[in-house]
């Protein structure tokens, strides 16, 4: 580790779009806040939409060449990146911190995780090909072999920008493609310049990467733009259908990672403090600001009062103010349009019965750990995506009646089950239809080899993951070979 500088040691990024070099954007500047202060960290371009038509032109030519390149060279750049990532780790960290509002543990490991996907990434280089397939005839050779699918935009989120960038950028270029990735604004330092600079440190050729930061206009640009070949977005979903509806009319591979509404099932036999500790973690970890989040806590109804006390002791403990301070536990919400949600959400879920344990209130952007109990069906809380540091507590009888609960939700991204008797978890778990689930955990976990993918409106579930980043970057080829033409009856 060490302190040297990566972005002061090249101010050249400042108020610029990266695309073969450091330039002027054809739509403006805007300003990168820190959350919890509002102080000014520097200046981001705002690409035009003439701008990503020019990134793709120069990323299509380049991916040719790129393409051509032995695998194993193209993952020396990856885990060269990787190498970059953990030495300026620490500077990268405080700027992922002031931007994002994220506690400082949670920034130190996204960073390391950022550095994990790329290294595991470089290993896509050394994998085969393809393989020889059977046939019915001698003399005959039939391969089907992965290739490049071209140029890829990916289009990422403000909450964990690098993770959410370095899982879809690194394979993708692996892969050999060319990558245009639009970060947002709102942390579009960390978000997009990091990774233009590592990129550079780490010697890609020029071309391969461009970062283009913007908001609807820049993204609707890059959607359409007929030599993008493949789009990854992760996001809403509200905006997620919108890019998965004009991509597919285009018939472009599109891989969306969305909202989710995530239920945690507590059984009768568990363990409560350990329980309402998971609890806790899952829905006021970043401030509750994850698609992972857990969102409601679906709690067996003779323990549901001692539950509720716990996790509001545990609400209690925490320590809200600005995360630059290693004490703090939660941090900002991230913009003022997001905190004045989560207060509709707490307000129309207590005006329709439901009872306010703890929390509730916010100063500014610094939003209270909330516990909220007595939630139903047809309560904000329970049927909508809260992103705020927000527990739902609903009651069950039965585990028949857990699963129905579970699943009274159009998304579905992620799950946890938590019960002593493995068996009834799995059981419970089974009947989740979640793209994850995890028994005896919460619902935000994180890793590189497990596909995280959501079913209904949490996405397409195509997951990004080591086991599925070949065949989501990539495109399978038949090919065939004779020794001489074959003879035909006409």
């Amino acid at each position: 580790m060490t302190n040297t500088n990566l972005l002061t040691s090249n101010p050249a990024w400042r108020a610029k779009i990266y695309s073969n070099s450091w330039k002027d954007p054809g739509a403006g500047i805007a300003d990168v806040t820190e959350k919890a202060t509002g102080e000014k960290l520097g200046e981001v371009g705002i690409a035009s939409p003439a701008d990503v038509s020019l990134a793709a032109v120069s990323a299509h030519l380049a991916q040719k060449h790129w393409a051509k390149l032995p695998g194993p060279k193209r993952g020396d750049v990856m885990r060269e990146f990787s190498r970059l990532m953990l030495l300026h780790a620490d500077e990268i960290a405080e700027q992922l911190v002031r931007e994002t509002g994220s506690i400082k543990a949670k920034a130190q490991w996204e960073v390391q995780m950022t550095a994990r996907e790329f290294l595991e990434a470089a290993a896509l280089g050394s994998q085969p090909l393809g393989v020889l397939t059977a046939t019915l005839e001698a003399g005959f050779q039939s391969i089907a072999r992965r290739t490049p699918l071209g140029v890829i935009g990916i289009i990422t989120p403000w909450n964990s920008p690098l993770i959410l960038g370095a899982r879809a950028i690194g394979p993708a270029l692996a892969m050999g493609n060319a990558v245009i990735l639009k970060p947002d604004v709102q942390t579009g330092i960390v978000g997009g310049v990091v990774f233009a600079r590592l990129l550079e440190e780490a010697g890609l050729p020029e071309g391969l990467f461009h970062m283009l930061p913007g908001a609807a206009e820049t993204g609707e640009a890059l959607v359409k733009e007929p030599l993008v070949d493949m789009l990854s977005f992760t996001g809403s979903t509200r905006v997620g259908r919108t890019v998965g509806s004009v991509a597919s009319g285009m018939l472009k591979r599109v891989s969306l990672e969305l909202g989710g509404n995530n239920p945690y099932v507590v059984t009768d036999d568990v363990d409560i403090e350990a329980a309402a500790s998971a609890g806790a973690w899952g829905s006021f970890f970043h401030q509750g600001q994850i698609c992972l989040t857990t969102g409601r806590h679906i709690v067996h109804e003779s323990i549901a009062d001692a539950y509720a006390q716990a996790l509001v002791r545990k609400a209690k403990a925490l320590i809200v103010g600005n995360p630059i301070d290693e004490r703090v536990q939660i941090g900002p919400i991230v913009n003022e349009r997001q905190a004045k949600n989560v207060d509709r959400i707490v307000a129309e879920t207590a005006a329709k019965g439901a009872k306010v344990l703890v929390g509730g209130e916010r100063n500014g952007l610094f939003f209270e750990p909330t516990v909220i109990t007595g939630v139903l069906p047809g309560m904000a809380a329970f049927d909508e995506e809260i992103f705020g540091p927000v527990a739902a507590i609903t009651t069950f009888k039965t585990d028949e009646e857990a699963i129905v609960l579970a699943n009274t939700t159009a998304y579905g991204l992620s799950a946890a089950v938590a019960s002593s008797d493995l068996a009834r978890a799995q059981r419970i778990a089974d009947g989740i239809r979640s793209g994850v689930v995890h028994i005896n955990d919460q619902t935000v976990v994180h890793g590189v080899y497990g596909p995280i993918g959501g079913f209904g409106i949490s996405g397409n579930g195509f997951g990004h993951s080591t086991l599925a980043n070949a065949d989501q970057f990539s495109e399978w080829q038949w090919v065939t070979t004779h020794a001489q033409l074959p003879n035909y009856p006409f």
